[in-house]
């Protein structure tokens, strides 16, 4: 397999390339949805919607929890349709999890085929507002409110009768997804990524970039970031190089 520039950092999963691999692998006739958090952004940058697909996220107020309820109704709707789901593990905690015994209960209904699959960001961190709190704030992470429990979200999905799969190798994203399209019942589908990626815009305002350097000073993760923002920029220029194949 073609190992993809920024795909991991330090054997992590990035979680961009959870995005940027499924893209292509999306069957015709998709309903996406996107719960909200940092999550949100790579599917916004990286998905890319063919004719006759259907998305949704939880709109400017930028509520969390909604994106597995959307992916259910969907589910109903559209019962012929394949359903994917974006949601970050601090939405799938707060409300998602519970979800999963609603999809039980209809399993006659959810069925496993067209695809329905609720694919959890695992990074044990309310991620959005840590990078928010950088970028807006200057303050550096605050482990008290911001550090999620780990959780093996997907052995849970397979006690509640459902398909689990995991996933914590780079190298595997891709076959990842293309199990999670192939199963034959709903599946959860855990990605263990890097939390120091930053979903903030490629280009920011100053004020932004002075508060997310005075932040990173004292912050827990500070090596981490600062290796994980120079490769990106790496990234960044490999990619656009004339002559780059995408």
């Amino acid at each position: 397999m073609e190992k993809r520039a920024g795909q991991s950092f330090g054997g992590k999963i990035n979680p961009q390339a959870v995005a940027h691999e499924l893209s292509p692998l999306l069957p015709d006739g998709s309903i996406l949805t996107a719960d909200s958090g940092s999550a949100t952004n790579w599917w916004a940058r990286h998905i890319k919607l063919r004719d006759g697909m259907k998305a949704s996220l939880s709109g400017t107020l930028a509520t969390m929890g909604p994106g597995v309820p959307y992916a259910i109704a969907a589910r109903f709707a559209y019962p012929d349709r394949p359903v994917i789901c974006f949601v970050g593990d601090g939405a799938f905690q707060m409300n998602g999890m519970n979800e999963m015994l609603t999809v039980k209960r209809y399993a006659d209904r959810m069925g496993g085929s067209p695809p329905l699959i609720f694919a959890v960001f695992n990074n044990q961190d309310l991620n959005q507002v840590t990078w928010e709190q950088r970028a807006m704030g200057g303050d550096p992470k605050f482990e008290g409110s911001q550090s999620l429990p780990d959780f093996p979200y997907s052995k849970y999905a397979e006690l509640c009768g459902l398909k689990g799969i995991y996933c914590d190798e780079p190298e595997n994203v891709t076959s990842a997804w293309e199990e999670a399209l192939a199963g034959d019942r709903p599946v959860v589908l855990e990605f263990v990524v890097d939390s120091e990626i930053a979903p903030i815009p490629p280009h920011i305002m100053k004020d932004q970039a002075k508060k997310t350097i005075k932040a990173g000073v004292q912050d827990p993760q500070k090596m981490g970031i600062a290796a994980r923002g120079f490769r990106q920029k790496l990234t960044e220029m490999y990619e656009n190089m004339p002559g780059r194949k995408h």
